[in-house]
């Protein structure tokens, strides 16, 4: 099978890149596979005027379809799995994977197709307002795309054309979404026909079982509103019964050394994949304080590989993923002194403890082991080509 990858590369790396390079590795190392990769970057607009020329060409992009079909006419892909082409590829790759029969398969990675930023979050709270609309005009009013109305105009319109054209319905043969939560949403508020979208989280790399004995409560991940930084914060300041470490960087990093300067945690800055699984396995719970709709946070998987268990958040795909009293904890978002009460009744309980750990470890081999993962993957890619290929048949026949 002969695979090719389009992606749009943001500014700054995130859990969309680090996901993308570990599915690559796999599919590369796989036998019979041949991979090819297509990215751009966000860091090619870098003036004014490259900036307007890309707002207004993010509803749909001639040269992103050129760029695609060049390369689709030299690689010549089975299957062609896009992963991001927001905003400087386009949908418009799509088209040239029609014109060349070639099958599409999406990674819904976040929920750009039905919200501006991407998010389903405004104001500090998760938001659905524009759900389900054609034309998402809320999303220009609150200036929802980086606090801009012409960027978050430029955004809806991407959105509604491509609703009004049908383009993720009869373009794209098979999608991926990272959760049951995300499965649905997508289905019942995009109009995305279910039997197109097929359930595949993230895979992680084995980072070997920990054991806790760094004896901390952990945060890794973006330092940003959505992420729930500013209750996590508070939750430290109430108390949580053990010693807070927080990884990561984000327009929030300034407050988080304030925190660290008044002897709240200890802050270790922006990690790079080992030393996140060393945190890893040093620490006794993650902690998840999320504020919008995870589509799926890759310390989940990577915190499940470590044996470690999640106190998170009770919202969106959060709630499936953490078990209650399971691999993990729940507790109301945005409420401080929740989440302290929680991490604070873990930390009493060490034979509880150990009982999660074992659960956590349990769910990384049932659901984020790469092989498995891998095999997930191959079986949306055949099901993408067996689609397309009923479709074209039946084109044919409508056309006799």
């Amino acid at each position: 099978m002969r695979v090719l990858i389009l992606h749009n590369r943001y500014r700054i790396a995130g859990g969309e890149e680090a996901a993308l390079e570990r599915e690559s590795a796999l599919l590369r190392a796989a036998p019979g596979v041949a991979v090819d990769v297509l990215e751009v970057s966000n860091e090619e607009i870098s003036s004014t005027v490259q900036t307007i020329k890309t707002a207004v060409l993010t509803p749909y992009s001639p040269a992103g379809r050129r760029l695609a079909a060049e390369r689709i006419r030299a690689f010549r892909p089975d299957v062609v799995h896009v992963h991001n082409f927001f905003p400087t590829l386009s949908p418009s790759v799509y088209d040239a994977c029609r014109s060349a029969g070639v099958p599409v398969v999406q990674t819904l990675h976040n929920y750009r197709l039905v919200c501006a930023n991407g998010l389903l979050f405004r104001a500090g709270h998760a938001c659905t307002e524009c759900l389900g609309r054609t034309w998402t005009w809320p999303a220009v009013r609150h200036g929802c795309y980086r606090g801009s109305r012409l960027g978050s105009a430029a955004v809806a319109a991407m959105i509604g054309v491509h609703r009004v054209r049908g383009t993720w319905n009869r373009r794209v043969d098979r999608f991926i979404a990272l959760t049951e939560f995300a499965r649905a949403l997508f289905a019942e508020r995009a109009g995305i026909p279910p039997e197109k979208i097929a359930v595949k989280p993230n895979a992680a790399p084995d980072a070997g079982e920990g054991d806790g004995a760094g004896g901390f409560a952990l945060y890794v991940g973006r330092l940003s509103p959505e992420k729930g930084v500013a209750t996590l914060l508070k939750a430290a300041a109430c108390g949580l019964g053990l010693p807070l470490v927080v990884a990561g960087s984000g327009p929030l990093q300034a407050q988080v050394e304030t925190a660290q300067s008044a002897g709240r945690l200890e802050y270790k800055g922006l990690q790079d994949a080992e030393g996140v699984q060393r945190l890893m396995r040093s620490a006794r719970l993650l902690l998840i304080p999320s504020l919008w709709y995870e589509v799926l946070p890759m310390v989940v998987a990577e915190a499940f590989s470590a044996g470690l268990p999640i106190a998170a958040s009770r919202i969106g795909s959060l709630e499936t993923l953490i078990e209650e009293d399971g691999n993990g904890l729940l507790f109301e978002p945005g409420n401080p002194d929740a989440l302290a009460g929680t991490v604070r009744r873990f930390g009493a309980d060490p034979e509880r403890e150990a009982a999660m750990r074992l659960r956590a470890r349990a769910t990384y081999e049932a659901l984020y082991r790469p092989e498995a993962n891998l095999k997930m993957l191959l079986a949306v890619y055949e099901q993408a080509r067996e689609q397309a290929r009923h479709d074209w048949q039946a084109a044919g026949a409508r056309r006799l």
